[in-house]
């Protein structure tokens, strides 16, 4: 199968693109570079630096012809989207809308949408199923919605096949400091190097923290299965993250005590998804447990230094 993924150079991406190569398949990445890696993107994967906001798009689709486009290419940083509004809104919705009528003018078959927990905003009860309204409390998570919102009336106005997984708070290796997962790679960083970790807020606040395999797996699995779905892709388990800072700090070589700093705007108190409809729409769960996930996650960031 061809398949494009779109931020394939970044975080997730490159991992998603090492599983489609290994299966077999043909990618193609399209990525700009501004927080990819060129070292992360597979050798046998083809690749065409690109904004995925550029008019050449289309014909970079139209040569390539993929049957399904990945999108992961965002900016998901929330600072970011509170800062510049306009850039966060320029790559996350009208990157996606490029790319959805790039993929119509193509032929694509199916689009597979990375989403965020961030489009829920404060949540309703204590897990959170993909039937909660979405009330973002960022700007970020605001731009995602929008961008799912796209994604279905491509479907309903030109049948473009979908499906819409949307993340929990994603870590691993190859991850940088921004993002939903990002207090992982920066608890890591700053303890590797001796530095207290910083916490915004009191630390009590929780997150469902998921492995980056397991999310590039969900989105192998969508490329196949769940036709016009929007699943969950969690543990499904939360963690505080003074939890998440101790159980780190027991995995390094330094005895540090957390710098607390106050709580950011746009900063959810507690968030836990439901993964269940992504099991019975996927076949995913989660295999990684939170403590195998960061032994390999700092392992990894070990090797680096």
């Amino acid at each position: 199968m061809r398949v494009a993924v779109t931020g394939g150079a970044g975080f997730i991406g490159s991992h998603i693109v090492e599983m489609l190569i290994e299966q077999g398949d043909d990618v193609e990445v399209v990525d700009n570079f501004s927080t990819g890696d060129p070292n992360h993107v597979h050798r046998q994967a083809s690749v065409v630096e690109l904004d995925v906001v550029s008019k050449s798009l289309e014909q970079v689709f139209q040569q390539f012809k993929p049957e399904v486009v990945i999108h992961q290419a965002a900016q998901v940083d929330v600072p970011k989207s509170l800062a510049d509004p306009l850039s966060d809104g320029m790559a996350n919705v009208m990157g996606t809308l490029n790319v959805l009528e790039a993929a119509r003018r193509s032929g694509v078959r199916k689009v597979v949408y990375a989403s965020s927990c961030a489009v829920y905003g404060e949540p309703q009860s204590a897990k959170i199923s993909e039937f909660h309204p979405p009330e973002p409390i960022s700007l970020y998570g605001a731009s995602k919605w929008l961008g799912e919102s796209y994604v279905r009336l491509y479907h309903r106005l030109f049948q473009l096949d979908y499906t819409i997984l949307r993340y929990s708070n994603v870590y691993g290796p190859r991850q940088g400091m921004k993002g939903e997962g990002g207090v992982v790679s920066s608890f890591i960083h700053n303890l590797l190097a001796g530095v207290p970790p910083v916490i915004y807020g009191d630390g009590k606040q929780t997150r469902d923290f998921v492995y980056v395999k397991d999310v590039a797996r969900a989105n192998l699995l969508a490329v196949k299965w769940a036709s016009t779905q929007v699943l969950n892709i969690s543990t499904g388990v939360q963690t505080s993250i003074e939890t998440l800072c101790d159980q780190l700090i027991s995995r390094t070589d330094h005895v540090l005590k957390a710098d607390y700093k106050p709580a950011r705007p746009g900063d959810i108190r507690h968030s836990c998804l439901d993964p269940f409809r992504a099991e019975m729409h996927l076949g995913w769960e989660a295999a990684y447990t939170l403590a195998e996930g960061l032994d390999e996650t700092i392992q990894y960031a070990r090797e680096r230094r």
